[in-house]
């Protein structure tokens, strides 16, 4: 069993490349605005869909970006069957993954809260 998971492992790894290639080099819809990069693709046992995790930055709107990159979906799909020889090629089904912006909202608060390093050296001076 554990030979399946790493097929499923290496599966995953070439579906986040490809895709992360043809939607930074292929895709040409207007809509699909700012840095978008593939965070995570978990593709199902019997390879039918493909759940693919993206970040997008600095994008004029974030949801119509999303829903762009959803329209897109079958010419991505149709991409990664002329690159990826296997016998079934996922349906693609994109998911924004907002840990990066989670992250810099919680470093954001972090430095709100945490006293200066400047403001604490004053302080032991005194």
């Amino acid at each position: 069993m554990p030979e399946s998971k790493s097929r499923l492992e290496r599966i995953n790894e070439q579906y986040k490349k490809e895709i992360s290639e043809i939607i930074n080099y292929k895709l040409k819809n207007p809509n699909a605005t700012g840095m978008i990069s593939v965070t995570k693709v978990k593709v199902t046992n019997d390879l039918k869909f493909a759940k693919v995790d993206v970040s997008i930055l600095n994008a004029k709107d974030t949801k119509q970006t999303l829903a762009a990159l959803k329209k897109s979906a079958g010419f991505i799909r149709s991409e990664l069957a002329r690159r990826v020889n296997l016998r079934n090629t996922p349906e693609i089904i994109f998911e924004l993954d907002d840990s990066m912006e989670y992250g810099e909202r919680i470093d954001k608060i972090l430095k709100e809260i945490m006293p200066k390093k400047d403001e604490k050296d004053e302080e032991g001076n005194k």
